[in-house]
C-alpha cells in the first residue's frame, strides 16, 4: 500500500487550546446583554402597573364628593339653557334631590334622581347641611306630645327656626292640617326702618312676632309664622275665650250624656297680641253639664307666666280612683320654672301638693 506522502498535522500547542475556549467564553458572556433593554422595560411595566394599583384607591377616596341640594318652591321649570329663550327640559318639586353640576351666576345646572338634567335659579335651592337640620330637628321632637291642632291660613314655608331671614326648606298649601309644639318670637325689622346711628343712639323699630314649631302630615318639622295658621279648639269651647287667644287645648276625660260621650277640656288662653313673656297666663277647665246640656267653667287660674308644654295623663287616687291629672309650668319672679300638678274629680279640680310642698298664692296683679 502507498504512503501518503502529506504531512501529519501538527498537533496544536497548550497555549491554542487555552486561547480557543477564552474566545469562545468572553462572545457568550455578551449574549444576555443583548436582552437587557427588553427586560428593563418589563420590569418598568411591572413597576408602574403595581404603582396604580396602588395610588389609583386612594385617589378615588379623595374624590370630590357630588354636591347635593334641595328644591325649596312649590315646582320650578328646568331650562336647557341660560337665555331670554329656553326649552323645557323638565320639573322639580319641593323636597326634590338633585345634584349641582355646573354653576353660572344666578343659575345653576342639575341633574334629577330621574336623570333629568336642566337649568334653574340658584335661590330655589338649600345645601344638603340645610337637610340634615331639618332632619336633626324632626328627629329631636320625634317624642314631643303636641299643644294643640291648627290650619295654616295661607301658603307659607316651614323654617329651620324661628325668623323671616332663617333657612326654610319645605312649604305648607293653604288649609294644611299641622301639628303644634312649641311657641318662641322673633324679631322683624320693619320696611324702611333706618339702621341704628351710632350718634344718634336711637334703635332700629322693631316688632316680636311669635312663631310655633310644627308637624305636617308628611311628617317634616319647622317653624311657622304664628299669623299664618289658626289654632283649631273645639267650637263649643272656642265661643268662651272672652277675646283670648287660645294656644293649647287637651281631653281630659269624657263623660256620658244619654246616649252620647262628651269631652271634657283643659284650655290655656294668652293675651291676643304677640311678642309676650309668656306663652299662656291662664287656664280654664270646661266641665260638661249632664242634667243642662252644657259647658261650664270648672276652674279658672289668672296671671300666670305659663312655660309649654304641659302635660295631661291620669293617676290612680286610692278612693276617688283613676282621675285624669294636668301639669303646668309656671315661671317665678326671678324666671325659675316649676311645676305644678292638678286633678280633675268632675266637677271639682283641686291642686295636687307634693310632699312638703306649700300652696302658692296666686299673683294679684294685672297685665297690662
Amino acid at each position: 500500500m502507498a504512503k501518503s506522502c502529506e504531512p501529519p498535522e501538527p498537533l496544536e500547542s497548550v497555549s491554542a487550546i487555552v486561547s480557543k475556549r477564552h474566545q469562545s467564553t468572553k462572545h457568550s458572556a455578551f449574549v444576555p446583554a443583548l436582552y437587557w433593554p427588553v427586560m428593563l422595560r418589563i420590569c418598568l411595566g411591572v413597576f408602574l402597573l403595581i404603582a396604580l394599583a396602588v395610588v389609583l384607591p386612594g385617589c378615588n377616596r379623595h374624590r370630590k364628593a357630588p354636591e347635593i341640594a334641595y328644591v325649596t318652591v312649590p315646582s320650578a321649570v328646568l331650562r336647557d339653557r341660560v337665555a331670554a329663550l329656553y326649552n323645557k327640559s323638565g320639573e322639580v318639586k319641593n323636597g326634590d334631590k338633585v345634584q349641582i353640576l355646573e354653576r353660572e351666576r344666578r343659575f345653576v345646572r342639575i341633574r334629577t334622581d330621574a336623570g333629568i338634567e336642566g337649568w334653574i335659579e340658584q335661590r330655589y335651592l338649600v345645601p344638603q347641611q340645610v337637610y340634615d337640620a331639618f332632619q336633626k330637628l324632626a328627629q329631636q321632637e320625634q317624642s314631643d306630645s303636641p299643644q294643640a291642632t291648627g290650619t295654616t291660613r295661607n301658603d307659607t314655608n316651614i323654617h329651620l327656626a324661628p325668623g323671616r331671614e332663617s333657612d326654610h326648606l319645605y312649604q305648607l298649601i293653604q288649609g294644611t292640617k299641622i301639628s303644634l309644639f312649641k311657641r318662641a318670637t322673633a324679631e322683624k325689622v320693619l320696611p324702611g326702618a333706618a339702621p341704628k346711628s351710632a350718634e344718634s343712639g336711637l334703635s332700629t323699630p322693631t316688632v316680636q312676632e311669635d312663631w310655633w314649631l310644627i308637624r305636617d302630615p308628611q311628617s317634616h318639622v319647622g317653624w311657622v309664622l304664628g299669623r299664618m295658621l289658626d289654632v283649631d279648639a273645639p267650637l263649643e269651647i272656642a265661643q268662651y275665650a272672652e277675646g283670648q287667644r287660645i294656644v293649647a287645648f287637651f281631653v281630659l276625660n269624657q263623660v256620658t250624656d244619654g246616649d252620647k260621650k262628651v269631652p271634657q277640656y283643659l284650655v290655656a288662653l294668652t293675651e291676643p297680641k304677640d311678642g309676650m313673656t309668656f306663652d299662656f297666663n291662664q287656664v280654664r277647665v270646661f266641665t260638661w253639664n249632664v242634667k243642662r246640656h252644657r259647658y261650664e267653667t270648672a276652674y279658672r287660674e289668672r296671671n300666670l307666666d305659663g312655660v309649654l308644654p304641659i302635660s295631661v295623663s291620669q293617676e290612680d287616687f286610692d278612693k276617688e280612683g283613676t282621675l285624669p291629672i294636668f301639669i303646668l309650668r309656671v315661671k317665678d319672679d326671678n324666671g325659675t320654672v316649676s311645676e305644678r300638678k292638678y286633678k280633675l274629680n268632675t266637677p271639682i279640680v283641686r291642686r295636687v301638693l307634693a310632699p312638703g310642698e306649700q300652696p302658692v298664692k296666686s299673683r294679684s296683679k294685672r297685665r297690662r
